[in-house]
């Protein structure tokens, strides 16, 4: 099947956002892709803040995004956008780093005012990477995603039933998605 580079672009290491990606990262695994988790904060700030292209761990997640068929990104919404670390980290990424892939694009956050936020903010930054496919994405209300001590986490009924429609969705198209055509 499909390589999926799952992007965690949360700050917080107690985050919903990324515990709600590690959950559908395990669905994408038994559709038989292979998922590789990143979360961005785990990333050298002085390599994401001071823009340093050639530092180790920003060459290595450059060859991941190379590396997958799909990508999935996910993102608590701060003042109706997505977060700075996941801005910080694009930034640094080729302009075209999302061509030939599929992308899910996934939101987490307090309110529903901030529903927009996948299509108005996130959405275009990943046009403009090239995307080859843009599946529809899903906002996640912070109140539908449960923590439990132990970390074990618990969906929402009625959102998890829509995060289960969503990712298999994308992984349909992942295997729709021509292959780009070789340079040459």
């Amino acid at each position: 099947m499909a390589t999926v580079l799952s992007v965690s672009g949360s700050p917080s290491a107690t985050s919903r956002t990324n515990r709600l990606l590690r959950h559908l990262d395990q669905r994408l695994t038994a559709h038989g892709h292979e998922v590789i988790p990143l979360d961005v904060r785990a990333l050298p700030a002085e390599a994401l803040l001071g823009a340093d292209f050639r530092h180790p761990a920003v060459v290595r997640v450059t060859d991941l995004f190379a590396r997958a068929d799909g990508v999935v990104v996910g993102t608590p919404v701060y003042k109706a956008s997505y977060s700075g670390v996941l801005k910080a980290l694009l930034d640094l990424l080729p302009q075209h780093a999302l061509a030939g892939k599929t992308v899910l694009p996934l939101a987490t956050g307090g309110s529903t005012a901030h529903v927009l936020a996948i299509d108005y903010a996130l959405r275009p930054v990943l046009n403009s990477m090239g995307a080859a496919h843009i599946v529809q994405g899903w906002f996640t209300l912070d109140r539908d995603i449960t923590v439990h001590e132990g970390g074990a986490l618990t969906v929402a009924p009625a959102a998890d039933g829509a995060l289960a429609d969503v990712v298999d969705h994308f992984s349909a198209a992942l295997a729709r998605v021509p292959a780009p055509a070789a340079a040459g």
